[in-house]
């Protein structure tokens, strides 16, 4: 019988399997400081437990780490890594080192159910949420984990659609039981599901990034179809009520598409619809994927835009491409693997 995986269990979690195990209430947290500080690898590691502790929980349970299937090297130092997940799916994990910085990108879903026009996991269709375990053997298996100074949720999935495993896995992140990560380090990125948004913001306190990308409705429902149940009108209203205060931050994410969303009328209602808002927009050069029918500017159009941008009033910056060699847009590699093993 297949054991249940402890890796990714919040303290509350735990305490319930000392208490079922008839444990000390303190066993929670020497599981949690081996899991999330130490490192153990098995349960076996566990030193401080007593060995029929240890025994007895290998019965039930294991770590439930697991290491990545393949990695795929890229000329400017950024690295994608495929793991196997249920099912037999994969996903995508992406390391992209920047000076001082070292960011790892999470997938939160094998697949993704929100049809964006310009995303090849799109194309992969809804096949599964990932499981908190999942979510978090992302960034404690990968070998640069130690160098890490950033996490994005950016990957494959919307988070907002498996909000319940994201929030178990920031709880995991940011609690000093866990990783005790700084929520300034870690940002999540959403196309905006309106019903979730507000409790995201309330029960978590990381960075929020909107992925925006275009400021005229009927122009953002052809490139994302969510647009028609969850209009950018009222996330931004959901923006405007909630106090992020001094530390956290609200981004907009904003793929520049060659002819379709950087003319001057576009500066102009992006200006209007964000005017009350303190935020970043971060300009994306869109990275093509095969058969679309989109093109990426060049940089001279992308540093107009920015300027434009600029020029109003608001704040923009250029997102540096990264990973262009090794398919950086989300969504090729798994697509290919799980290709093979049709």
């Amino acid at each position: 019988m297949e054991r249940e995986r402890l890796y990714g269990k919040t303290l509350s979690e735990l305490s319930g399997i000392a208490g079922k195990a008839s444990l000390p209430p303190y066993t929670a947290k020497q599981i949690a400081g081996w899991l999330y500080r130490r490192g153990a690898p098995e349960i076996s590691g566990m030193t401080d437990l007593s060995l029929a502790t240890r025994n007895m929980l290998e019965k039930d349970y294991e770590t439930g780490l697991t290491a990545p299937e393949s990695v795929a090297a890229g000329s400017d130092g950024t690295r994608k890594y495929l793991f196997r997940v249920t099912g037999n799916r994969f996903i995508e994990t992406a390391y992209i080192p920047d000076r001082d910085r070292a960011t790892v990108c999470l997938s939160v879903q094998s697949g993704c159910r929100m049809g964006c026009r310009f995303c090849m996991t799109a194309r992969q269709g809804f096949q599964g949420n990932l499981t908190t375990n999942e979510i978090l053997n992302q960034f404690r298996s990968l070998p640069e984990h130690g160098s890490l100074t950033n996490i994005v949720y950016m990957g494959m999935g919307e988070p907002l659609d498996n909000l319940e495993e994201v929030l178990r896995s920031l709880d995991v992140l940011t609690s000093e039981w866990g990783y005790g990560w700084s929520p300034t380090r870690i940002t999540v990125s959403t196309v905006g599901i309106t019903g979730k948004i507000k409790e995201f913001l309330e029960k978590s306190r990381v960075h929020l990034a909107v992925s925006l990308h275009s400021p005229f409705d009927e122009e953002r429902q052809r490139l994302m179809p969510v647009q028609k149940a969850h209009p950018v009108r009222e996330i931004l209203d959901t923006v405007r009520s909630f106090d992020f205060g001094r530390q956290r931050r609200v981004s907009f994410e904003y793929i520049v598409f060659r002819g379709v969303n950087d003319s001057p009328s576009h500066v102009r209602e992006l200006a209007r619809i964000l005017n009350s808002i303190r935020c970043r927009i971060n300009l994306i050069r869109f990275h093509a994927i095969p058969g679309s029918e989109y093109a990426s500017p060049g940089m001279a159009e992308m540093e107009e835009f920015r300027d434009r941008l600029n020029a109003k009033g608001l704040t923009a910056t250029i997102r540096a491409s990264r990973g262009e060699d090794i398919g950086a847009a989300c969504g090729l590699l798994s697509t290919l693997e799980q290709n093979k093993t049709k």
